[in-house]
């Protein structure tokens, strides 16, 4: 009997709750060949079939369901064993990988690993963006450790803890009268146009809520991939936006250029964690980083954030 492998059970595993190989081998990032090429071994390994082919997909094989489970909590429990030499609960050392949401890290991560490298020299943190759905995706095929993203994250198999509490700003063209106003209630909203990023973001759905609870007209002919996107269409009188208060204090100067930031009266507000894998347990590891970047942020951005 040819050996199994903990990587033939890890790509299996992952093809067994995407059931496509297209999708599962973009999870893992490798090519559709290479992965038919590692779940076939392991079929003869096992001497069995695991799952049938059809147009819409796979469909697994009696057999095929128990390697699936029988797979996942083997890869469960190397990974709690993997742990066992993880640093102690007050050192942070080693690497970790981490998924990052594109509207908070570019504004949060590098105050964080300027101080994250003078404090834990021994800790490498490999950084990825990609869009939160793309992230969850990633980060349960294993190839991030964790993710910063808004929460919640409404899925039994991620576990998270909150960093901070950040509030949304709207955004309006210089020109419009709202542009002036220290602070605009939904009322003030009736009849306005506003834009969002596309549906991967949860703020889309807080813009949509926003025209659902004020009268404002949300448009479909745009969503924006970024929220640069966003801050341009606004500039150019398209509509009005949320964004994120760290965002705004970044890039939009007050006073300066075509796009104007007002407070919202009641105000509306986004929460941002750390999520990882229900299986990996609760790593001290991850618990000391997101600790640390409550300090970070408490620190950097006193008076923005809440935490």
């Amino acid at each position: 009997m040819t050996g199994i492998t903990l990587r033939q059970l890890r790509y299996f595993n992952v093809l067994s709750k995407s059931l496509q190989y297209r999708n599962a081998a973009r999870q893992l990032g490798i090519s559709q060949p290479s992965l038919s090429l590692q779940i076939n071994a392991l079929e003869e390994a096992l001497g069995t079939r695991l799952a049938e082919r059809r147009r819409s997909g796979l469909i697994l094989t009696p057999e095929g369901r128990e390697v699936a489970a029988q797979a996942e909590k083997i890869l469960q429990d190397v990974e709690r064993l993997q742990q066992t030499g993880s640093p102690s609960k007050d050192e942070l050392a080693g690497t970790l990988r981490l998924g990052s949401s594109p509207t908070i890290g570019p504004y949060l991560l590098p105050r964080v690993l300027r101080q994250l490298h003078r404090v834990y020299p021994e800790l490498k943190l490999v950084i990825r963006d990609g869009a939160p759905r793309d992230m969850i995706e990633d980060l349960l095929a294993g190839k991030h450790d964790l993710v910063l993203t808004q929460l919640p994250i409404a899925r039994d198999d991620i576990s998270h803890t909150f960093l901070f509490r950040e509030p949304l700003h709207l955004a309006v063209p210089r020109e419009h009268p709202l542009a002036g106003r220290d602070h605009v209630r939904k009322t003030d909203l009736a009849g306005e146009s506003l834009i969002r990023l596309n549906a991967s973001y949860m703020l889309s759905r807080q813009v949509s809520d926003l025209c659902a609870d004020s009268g404002a007209r949300l448009r479909d002919d745009f969503e924006g991939t970024s929220l640069d996107a966003l801050r341009q269409m606004v500039s150019l009188g398209m509509g009005m936006t949320l964004l994120p208060a760290l965002y705004a204090g970044s890039e939009v100067k007050p006073g300066e250029g075509d796009v104007a930031i007002t407070q919202l009266k009641p105000g509306l507000y986004r929460q941002a964690g750390l999520a990882w894998r229900r299986s990996s347990g609760t790593p001290a590891s991850f618990l000391k980083l997101a600790e640390f970047i409550r300090g970070v942020a408490a620190e950097e951005f006193a008076g923005k954030v809440s935490l």
